[in-house]
């Protein structure tokens, strides 16, 4: 194999067969479980396993996160959801009907983590209307990354499916 063709092959932008694909879907996923209501996991985890500082520094970080989002929901909330409700409808008709592969996959990627986006507005909303505080935020917070790495899991298990499905039906190794 030729090394132009070698780097050719890395860089072409065939969905399901790159490697920039993979590593986005990755990297995305990874981001998406690290952080909940912008709320890194190291924090949480250090004020699960250590002692009341860490844990006054989770409340007062979920405290800002919670009152920034409620607050950007209640200024941006129909613009977002109509643009996410437009972007996710485009991309379903470049997906299904007019079979556009690089729409396909970015469907597979945006379609569930708008799931987990949901979640996290949802956990911002309760949060606000019931304030948490000591384990029982950390349970909650727990419970939600929980869910986030199953959405996740569920989510990369299928686009690697669909995705060799892809590349076997096209044909894209033969």
């Amino acid at each position: 194999m030729d090394w132009t063709l070698a780097l050719a092959r890395l860089i072409e932008l065939n969905t399901f067969v790159s490697v920039w694909y993979w590593l986005a879907v990755i990297v995305t996923w990874s981001v998406a479980s690290n952080w909940l209501i912008g709320v890194p996991f190291d924090v949480l985890f250090r004020a699960r396993k250590l002692g009341e500082v860490e844990l006054a520094d989770l409340e007062a970080l979920v405290d800002i996160n919670v009152r920034r989002i409620v607050s950007m929901n209640e200024i941006f909330a129909p613009a977002f959801v109509a643009l996410i409700a437009f972007a996710l409808s485009a991309l379903c008709v470049m997906s299904f009907v007019y079979g556009f592969e690089l729409a396909q996959g970015l469907l597979a990627l945006a379609a569930p983590l708008t799931v987990v986006v949901m979640v996290n507005m949802r956990l911002a909303h309760q949060l606000h209307a019931v304030p948490l505080t000591g384990r029982t935020l950390v349970r909650k917070l727990f419970a939600v990354r929980l869910w986030t790495q199953i959405v996740g899991m569920l989510a990369l298990f299928f686009t690697a499916f669909y995705g060799m499905y892809y590349a076997i039906s096209s044909q894209q190794f033969f």
